[in-house]
């Protein structure tokens, strides 16, 4: 009976799963066909030239040194221009025409090498130790250069319009030795400047030539020109006398520098799909301080306004507004919400409810800390008691857009509030209660939704720090409000539609260290 293609056992000994495939009784295991032999393996030495290229263009530009030690062949084709005109591309998003780059002698691999690569470490958002006043710098590639960008909040209180940026400080690739670093400062050009890589997350700038920041007419002439930078106005367009005393604070601590600072890397927050709204940089108005930046962040059953800049009152670093998402509050209709009393009685019953939930919690806490058995001898310790937090006194908001002996900030607990029902997407009619100071009057008429949160005040200084109840007002997605019950002041807030590149944190944790940190620095 002749066997099927294929087989090469006996009737019972033939199966491919079978151990004594191939072994005939009696016959040699050679009688079974041998595989075919292996083809011949072509070595990456074998390939041709631009082949290469194309496999060597498409690796990071990190692995590329180390291929280069392989052979001479590897070393003389990674030299070829195309490879590192791709890295620069992909890598860095260099899309400028990198051959004009001949006309100066200086190569792909150059600018790779000597200028992205160098100082890739620096690219992302940061925040300069500016004293209180901190700030926001954005290092990006910018073409053939890297360049820190100062962001600055538009001029008080336009809180819708877009933000302005100036350079701090470029670095650029001028000859093959090594990267040049410019300081922009002032106005008188680019001049020598020095950028140290302190450590991770953190490096400082130097100018070298800060006679470039000065102005023939003096301190005078500095002055005026940075108000209206500032500001956008002069010193006689500014009547109230407070804020022109922060003003000219401002000017004299931060002048000081003359861009020699240090900078620690700040992250953007990460988004979780049950946040109230997206996450990200705001800009809100602070009354006689002007425009600040705050960030917003979502942390589970809270969510947190940090400052980004900061003022004589509040530093830096802060958080000026903590909204508790567990306790919604809903606004009563709009001519009783004209009463600014009606509304301080609904927030105060709020803060009242969210103290017994505390104590109701604490007392829950300390009854199982005293079942679990005790490790050490004798009785234990008093029992720790928070205390209550303080009752609001009598307003203190100056005349004049809501400045106070206590500058503004805010913080309270943000739970995800229970299940309640979608906001309709038309809202609910708004307006602010009578006596509520607020620097822009052109706030949005309707709301979505609202929560209890509370805010942050202190003295000049940062003393006596203390935090106040307040509601947080959600207008959209790219606004919020938040009426500080204590001051009857009012803050606007307003996204920052800005695309930043290399400010992703690596893990929530290390946001949330961030933010530990950035505070630390200023308590």
């Amino acid at each position: 009976m002749p066997k099927p293609p294929g087989a090469c056992g006996a009737a019972g000994h033939g199966g491919a799963g079978d151990p004594g495939a191939g072994l005939a009784p009696g016959g040699p295991a050679s009688a079974c066909p041998q595989p075919p032999a292996a083809p011949a393996r072509c070595s990456l030495l074998e390939l041709p030239p631009e082949l290469l290229v194309e496999i060597f263009a498409s690796l990071p530009g990190t692995d590329l040194p180390s291929l280069a030690q392989v052979c001479t062949k590897f070393r003389r084709i990674l030299n070829t221009d195309t490879i590192w005109r791709r890295r620069c591309r992909e890598e860095y998003g260099v899309c400028e025409n990198l051959r004009k780059l001949e006309i100066t002698g200086v190569s792909c691999r150059d600018v790779y090498a000597k200028l992205l690569h160098r100082y890739r470490h620096i690219l992302g958002l940061w925040q300069p130790d500016i004293g209180p006043y901190g700030g926001l710098l954005n290092v990006v590639v910018d073409g053939l250069f890297i360049i820190g960008w100062m962001y600055l909040p538009p001029h008080d209180p336009h809180v819708d319009d877009p933000m302005r940026f100036k350079p701090l400080f470029r670095i650029h690739l001028m000859e093959r030795k090594s990267a040049t670093v410019e300081c922009m400062y002032g106005h008188k050009g680019p001049h020598n400047g020095h950028i140290q890589i302190v450590k991770k997350d953190e490096f400082s700038t130097k100018c070298n030539q800060t006679d470039h920041h000065r102005m023939s007419g003096g301190r005078q002439e500095e002055f005026r020109t940075w108000l209206r930078e500032e500001w956008g106005r002069t010193l006689e367009d500014i009547f109230h006398e407070h804020m022109q005393e922060l003003i000219l604070m401002k000017f004299i601590y931060t002048s000081q520098y003359d861009n020699c600072l240090t900078y620690r890397r700040i992250y953007l927050p990460p988004r979780r799909p049950d946040d109230l709204i997206r996450p990200g940089l705001f800009k809100g108005t602070y009354g006689s301080h002007g425009l600040e930046i705050v960030m917003l962040s979502f942390h589970g059953k809270c969510a947190k306004g940090t400052k980004i800049t900061g003022d004589p009152n509040i530093p830096a670093g802060q958080q000026t507004v903590e909204i508790d998402l567990m306790h919604r509050i809903q606004l009563p209709d709009v001519e009783n919400l004209r009463n600014f009393n009606e509304l301080s009685r609904i927030i105060l019953e709020v803060r009242e409810q969210v103290r017994q939930e505390q104590q109701q919690q604490e007392g829950q806490e300390e009854g199982q800390s005293r079942a679990r058995p005790s490790t050490r001898e004798g009785p234990p310790g008093p029992a720790y008691q928070k205390p209550e937090p303080p009752m609001p006194t009598p307003s203190r908001a100056a005349e004049g857009g809501g400045e106070t002996e206590k500058g503004v900030e805010a913080s309270g607990g943000v739970p995800p509030a229970a299940p309640d029902p979608a906001p309709s997407e038309a809202g609910q009619p708004f307006v602010l209660p009578a006596g509520v100071i607020s620097r822009n009057e052109d706030y949005p008429r309707t709301c979505r939704m609202c929560f209890y949160g509370t805010g942050l005040i202190a003295g000049h200084g940062f003393t006596s720090p203390e935090r106040t109840p307040g509601i947080f007002i959600l207008f959209d997605e790219d606004r919020f409000g938040f009426i500080w019950l204590e001051l009857k002041s009012f803050s606007l807030y307003s996204r920052i539609k800005a695309t930043f590149q290399n400010a992703e944190p690596p893990s929530p944790e290390a946001f949330d260290e961030m933010l530990k940190n950035i505070q630390s620095l200023t308590t």
